[in-house]
């Protein structure tokens, strides 16, 4: 593997001998305030940069054989994959990411795939011919955000759509081999409805609506009328239903449900009564995914323990569990049955590996792919300490911690890296680039997850919710106070970033915590979530008024302004690195925009980093890597110094 710099990046030197001086952005990239990026930095990370992963996509109908993406160019696209450990063929070939497709249940010569233009997210899909290679758009191919969906025995596909006005996901349904088949079948509002399984005779169609983290319903939609019948409860306490998958008599749907429960549970529910019976009631944990093979034999499913993924099996008609193989410790994301029924595809990472396809079949583990890491041993990458430390009202926390190499000694600094959602969590996953901060920095990386993140119970989940925002934020502080009892970390030398919510925690963080914290880096992050809710795309508005309140309301709207960061910017006094993507759709980029013009006006060293052809957050690896060297220079500026 050649190690050398990508040819993306154009190194500024007077004569061809002479060593170069400075790493020069690519054409899509804005920089402000940005000072020039030293040659060396990008010498001395650059190897980092060259880490792959893979995911699994899709399984052929027929064949044992598969679709993966994984990236060998700027961006991440499919690859056709025969068997285990056998070449990974290229199959698309675009400038910008492709990283979802499907086949239908039998094999009709074609899968179809989901393709946005510079990571707007308004995703249209494709066919794509194995016979001859041709590529034909299914959708509008306007501004409308489209999803791919279940396939009907006979070769119908139900998908999600924002193509009507922009703002409510409807359910169409069309044969991808005559997109002039496509109609609408149901006529919805709010963003949170898809499809989800068609039943065995493909007269009826399963959707889900999701309205907030703790709140979504199931649907029955008659595929001939678009007559739909709600079969979860209407009344009574809020429910998240997940999943959902036909029984193969069609009178039942297995499901995940935190019904009766802090956590989501696997279940079956009675279609005709709305019966539900718990399938795993002694397992204090999230099933947060899960598969039905195809026979209706058999539940391969997945549970979140400490963060931890392990993989289950359920016999359907006994109920009980079936023995599974002992995976590594790590992330499973999730999982899908071959047609045949006789084995599960998944995808795993840990702590030393990035994400690789795997399948099980009868106990046995078979790796079908093997991404590269630079040629690092996997015993030079940080492992996963799982940490936990009380917060101001007494409630106990938990993050993971990755110390730096052996050879770095005494007090070290610290990032803490924040995540996003708010209804996310961090895993313990492999670190990617940012294993340069431990080997080479001997700098300490923590990932909390502060109150709102999953995967801790229902409860949790809401301890953030409305007017109790700034209780995560207290989270941080009381991470502040546990770093300085450590003593191998450096409270002295903190830096804390995140991405999207997480940019959000990043900047109320620099107005709460800029005497305990040296600098933060926030990357597309809420700088005033009134001013966020009335431009993020209608689609996703109602969403995310559910999480953070309507500003809307007059009393609402004062409370989100008060803690608003922009609002609150005198507060702030440390540098700060701000990333965003002008094509941002969730996060517009006009957050950002504020928040640097507010702190360019107090004289708050800032640094802005903007890119013409991103979204939210950087999925292209030339715009990547140059971020990444921006951050570590950044972080050698006012962090290690």
């Amino acid at each position: 593997m050649n190690y050398s710099l990508p040819a993306a990046f154009v190194l500024l030197a007077p004569a061809a001998m002479a060593q170069p001086a400075e790493v020069v952005p690519n054409e899509n990239l804005v920089l402000d305030g940005v000072p020039k990026v030293p040659a060396s930095v990008a010498e001395t990370v650059g190897r980092y940069t060259e880490f792959r992963a893979a995911s699994f996509v899709a399984w052929h109908p027929a064949k044992r054989e598969m679709l993966i993406a994984t990236r060998f160019g700027d961006t991440a696209q499919l690859h056709w994959v025969k068997g285990p450990g056998a070449d990974r063929r290229q199959m698309t070939f675009f400038t910008e990411p492709v990283t979802s497709a499907a086949f239908p249940r039998q094999d009709l010569g074609y899968f179809v795939f989901t393709k946005d233009r510079g990571g707007d997210e308004f995703r249209q899909v494709y066919r794509f011919d194995l016979g001859t290679g041709a590529i034909t758009l299914v959708t509008d191919g306007k501004r409308s955000q489209n999803a791919l969906g279940p396939f009907s025995r006979k070769g119908l596909m139900a998908f999600g759509s924002t193509s009507r006005n922009g703002a409510d996901r409807d359910i169409y349904v069309v044969d991808p081999k005559d997109p002039k088949s496509l109609r609408l079948l149901l006529e919805v509002e709010g963003g949170g409805w898809g499809a989800l399984d068609f039943s065995p005779d493909d007269t009826k169609l399963l959707v889900g609506q999701y309205i907030s983290v703790v709140e979504s319903h199931l649907w029955i939609v008659d595929v001939a009328t678009g007559a739909r019948r709600q079969v979860t409860p209407k009344d009574g306490p809020k429910i998240a239903w997940g999943g959902g998958e036909f029984s193969p008599d069609g009178k039942s749907a297995y499901v995940t449900a935190d019904k009766d429960s802090e956590f989501q549970r696997l279940a079956r529910l009675d279609l005709a009564t709305g019966a539900v019976t718990v399938l795993t009631p002694n397992i204090e944990w999230d099933v947060e995914s899960f598969d039905v093979s195809p026979d209706g034999t058999q539940v391969a499913f997945v549970t979140n323990e400490n963060g931890a993924s392990v993989l289950r099996f359920l016999d359907t008609a006994s109920g009980k569990e079936r023995p599974a193989p002992r995976l590594p410790v790590g992330v499973i994301g999730g999982v899908a049955w071959h047609e045949n029924s006789r084995e599960v595809a998944l995808e795993l990472s840990e702590a030393r590996s990035p994400y690789d396809v795997y399948t099980v079949a009868s106990g046995r583990v078979e790796r079908w792919t093997e991404s590269e890491t630079a040629g690092f041993p996997a015993a030079s990458f940080a492992t996963a300490e799982l940490i936990r430390w009380p917060s101001f009202d007494g409630k106990t926390l938990a993050g993971f911690l990755y110390k730096p190499a052996a050879k770095w000694t005494g007090r070290r600094p610290v990032i803490v890296s924040i995540h996003g959602g708010p209804e996310g969590q961090d895993r313990p996953d492999f670190l990617g680039r940012s294993n340069f901060y431990t080997n080479e920095l001997g700098v300490a990386l923590i990932y909390p997850n502060v109150r709102g993140s999953t995967g801790f119970g229902k409860s949790f989940v809401g301890l953030d919710d409305g007017v109790k925002r700034e209780d995560s934020v207290k989270d941080i502080g009381a991470l502040l106070d546990w770093i300085a009892t450590r003593p191998d970390l450096d409270a002295e030398r903190v830096m804390i970033t995140g991405g999207s919510y997480g940019g959000y925690m990043t900047l109320a963080s620099a107005t709460h915590f800029s005497d305990r914290v040296r600098c933060f880096v926030d990357v597309v992050g809420v700088s005033n979530f009134v001013t966020f809710l009335e431009n993020t795309e209608a689609y996703r508005r109602d969403l995310r008024r559910a999480e953070y309140g309507d500003e809307r309301d007059p009393k609402m709207r004062q409370f989100l302004e008060s803690i608003a960061p922009v609002n609150n910017v005198e507060r702030m006094t440390r540098p700060m690195f701000v990333v965003a993507g002008r094509n941002d759709p969730r996060v517009p980029a006009s957050e950002s925009d504020q928040i640097v013009a507010a702190l360019k006006q107090r004289g708050v060293p800032v640094w802005y980093l903007i890119a013409k052809d991103e979204g939210h957050g950087f999925k292209k690896k030339r715009n990547l890597d140059f971020q990444f060297y921006a951050t570590v220079a950044f972080v050698q500026e006012h962090l290690l110094k």
